[in-house]
């Protein structure tokens, strides 16, 4: 898998748990520890993406 193909279903995968952050928000039923998690793994994914997207900015140079 290249770089950018990577880097594509990482963000598909962010934007993915954004949706399901927004949905369980919609529900007051839903287990707030639940939407701690969810909102954590969407951090994790955006430091992954930034950290790849930096290092793959320092190869073009």
């Amino acid at each position: 898998m290249s770089l950018h193909t990577h880097l594509i279903e990482l963000e598909r995968k962010h934007e993915a748990l954004e949706r399901e952050i927004q949905d369980a928000i919609a529900h007051p039923s839903t287990d707030d520890l639940r939407i701690v998690e969810l909102k954590r793994r969407k951090l994790h994914l955006k430091d992954e993406i930034n950290r790849l997207r930096s290092g793959e900015s320092r190869t073009m140079h």
